[in-house]
């Protein structure tokens, strides 16, 4: 089957189709691997894409959108005297990859594959979907992007000898995750981002410091350029961006380089170590969130495959010697990071009914860290925001947060059930309250439901998922190796189940009760296609548990030994 994959990015996309049997190519869109993202409306309503969007921005930069994904929570786009469906700039872009697609096929592609940041909920994941409809895509599959990434190396040389690391800087945001790697598939084990970091914001980071160096000259036309008021104040603070972005990519490859400026003002030397000071601090935090991300998972960095850069910008030599220090591993890159999550997308075994969507059992981010002050902040931002966090939802928010640390991205995990019957003892510890919490989040309601685990496991407090749950607290454990199991006071078993039905799966189901611990209660166990589930209670407790595993046995019967030997209260 013709497969067209796409890595639909922030400021570039990129395609790879395999077809007539023969392996995986990138293709070119004017004469070009990556084609820009950007879109342009013309007079009559017509949207451009990528090369001709750019030319004719210098015509009315007020008509050009550069970075229409970063935009994708707004609904729609003013460009010019137009309101364009953000979806429609979306699908604009992706039909003009898909006319060079059918152009060298002679018909439309059986298939299309379209990659998402990890951390994209149903909304965003509609999104794409709506403008790959728009599109005329028929058959169309959503991937991770690090799941992608990660099938890509593994594709040129990793051996699965541990799940891998990937550092993901886009133009757009950061993103880094942990993707476990088996026979079965790829699944995300766990993933964090920084929404303010991106090639963009290093960008504006490098503009800032220039006008240090030249506003002097004419204050009031440095402000023109920041905010420009005209048709010919916009077309000199786009190329004057062109520069700068071309000053900054030079950077990776020489010391120093010249950046021109628009009169009045002089010609700006700039050098590595002056662009390096600027984003160190930005850069330090993305390894200290790829560092904690592993952590997260039960992980070490010499646990782990490797460690894998993946973006443009991460071309930067201070990146590979940062996450060097921070890590104690020595990350690995290609000649091409811009391509990796495309050509990866072709290498995700992917099931002919099941989309590698990331709502059946999402990974939750960490609660965001503020951003730490940076020098360019005190200057007018960018012209465009990062993305707006993703709206709450009314129903069904099990969806995005069942099973945290855990996305199964082959196919739709089966999803275990529970059923509730008879009663059990009055239970004499409190599971209305959170006062009392200890170190690692447990409440007596949940320290109780949860026995030995917190003395064997790594246990922190995951309120962020408790949240989406609408659950009063939430713990997540650690086991390493791609296993955890979180507990919810303020939830029962058969609120879960309600939704879980949804999700589940065609393989075995095992039903069962326990006691343990003075209490009594039920469990589901079931195995997917690349996850092992367990979900379990107490009766008349509001509080549940679950259990996630990508590697432990792949027979129902294993999981429940494991759960009733080594999960339950004793």
């Amino acid at each position: 089957m013709d497969v067209l994959s796409i890595d639909f990015g922030t400021s570039s996309t990129v395609a790879v189709l395999s077809a007539f049997g023969r392996g995986p190519r990138a293709v070119e869109v004017d004469g070009s691997v990556t084609m820009s993202s950007a879109v342009f409306v013309n007079d009559d309503g017509l949207l451009v894409v990528g090369q001709d969007a750019e030319r004719r921005a210098r015509l009315d930069p007020s008509r050009f959108e550069p970075n229409p994904k970063r935009r994708i929570d707004e609904g729609t786009l003013r460009l010019g005297d137009s309101t364009v469906e953000v979806t429609d700039a979306f699908a604009a872009v992706l039909r003009r990859v898909g006319e060079e697609a059918e152009r060298q096929l002679g018909r439309p592609p059986g298939q299309t594959r379209i990659s998402h940041p990890a951390g994209w909920g149903a909304t965003r994941q509609d999104a794409i979907r709506t403008a790959a409809a728009k599109a005329g895509f028929g058959d169309v599959r959503l991937v991770p992007e690090p799941v992608a990434a990660a099938a890509h190396y593994a594709s040129i040389g990793h051996r699965n000898t541990g799940p891998i690391g990937v550092y993901d800087l886009g133009a757009g945001t950061f993103d880094c995750a942990v993707v476990g790697v088996s026979r079965q598939g790829f699944a995300v084990l766990a993933e964090g981002g920084l929404p303010d970091l991106g090639s963009l914001d290093i960008d504006q980071a490098l503009l800032v410091h220039i006008g240090r160096s030249v506003s002097h000259a004419d204050p009031a036309q440095w402000q023109r350029l920041l905010r420009p008021q005209s048709t010919a104040d916009r077309r000199t603070r786009r190329a004057l961006l062109q520069d700068v972005r071309d000053a900054k990519e030079s950077l990776s490859r020489h010391t120093q380089t010249h950046v021109p400026m628009p009169e009045p003002f002089g010609d700006v030397l700039v050098s590595r170590d002056e662009l390096e000071a600027l984003v160190r601090p930005s850069l330090l935090r993305s390894a200290e969130l790829l560092a904690a991300t592993i952590h997260r998972a039960g992980l070490t960095p010499a646990q782990l495959g490797g460690v894998y850069l993946v973006g443009g910008p991460s071309r930067m030599p201070l990146l590979a010697t940062l996450l060097g220090r921070q890590l104690g591993v020595t990350p690995t890159t290609q000649d091409q990071p811009e391509t990796a999550v495309a050509f990866g997308l072709h290498h995700v075994p992917l099931s002919t009914t099941a989309d590698l969507t990331v709502p059946a059992f999402a990974p939750v981010r960490p609660p965001v860290t503020p951003p730490r002050p940076q020098p360019w902040q005190q200057q007018p931002p960018p012209r465009y925001a990062p993305p707006s966090p993703e709206p709450k939802k009314t129903t069904k928010p099990w969806l995005i947060a069942l099973a945290v640390l855990v996305v199964v991205a082959v196919v739709v995990t089966v999803v275990v059930l529970v059923t509730t019957s008879g009663s059990a003892a009055e239970s004499t510890v409190d599971c209305t309250t959170t006062a009392q919490r200890d170190q690692a989040g447990f409440t007596p309601c949940l320290r109780s439901l949860a026995g030995t685990v917190p003395d064997r496991a790594t246990c922190r407090t995951a309120d962020s998922v408790a949240r989406l749950v609408h659950a009063q607290t939430a713990v997540t454990c650690g086991f390493g190796q791609g296993a955890a199991v979180s507990y919810y006071q303020g939830v029962t078993v058969d609120e879960i189940e309600a939704g879980a039905k949804l999700q589940m799966g065609d393989g075995t189901v095992e039903r069962g009760t326990w006691d343990g611990g003075g209490l009594h209660g039920r469990y589901v166990a079931g195995v997917g296609s690349a996850t092992g589930i367990v979900l379990f209670g107490a009766d008349d407790r509001r509080a549940a548990g679950l259990y996630v595993s990508i590697d432990r046995g792949r027979r129902t019967p294993d999981l429940v030994a494991y759960f009733t030997g080594e999960l339950k209260p004793a």
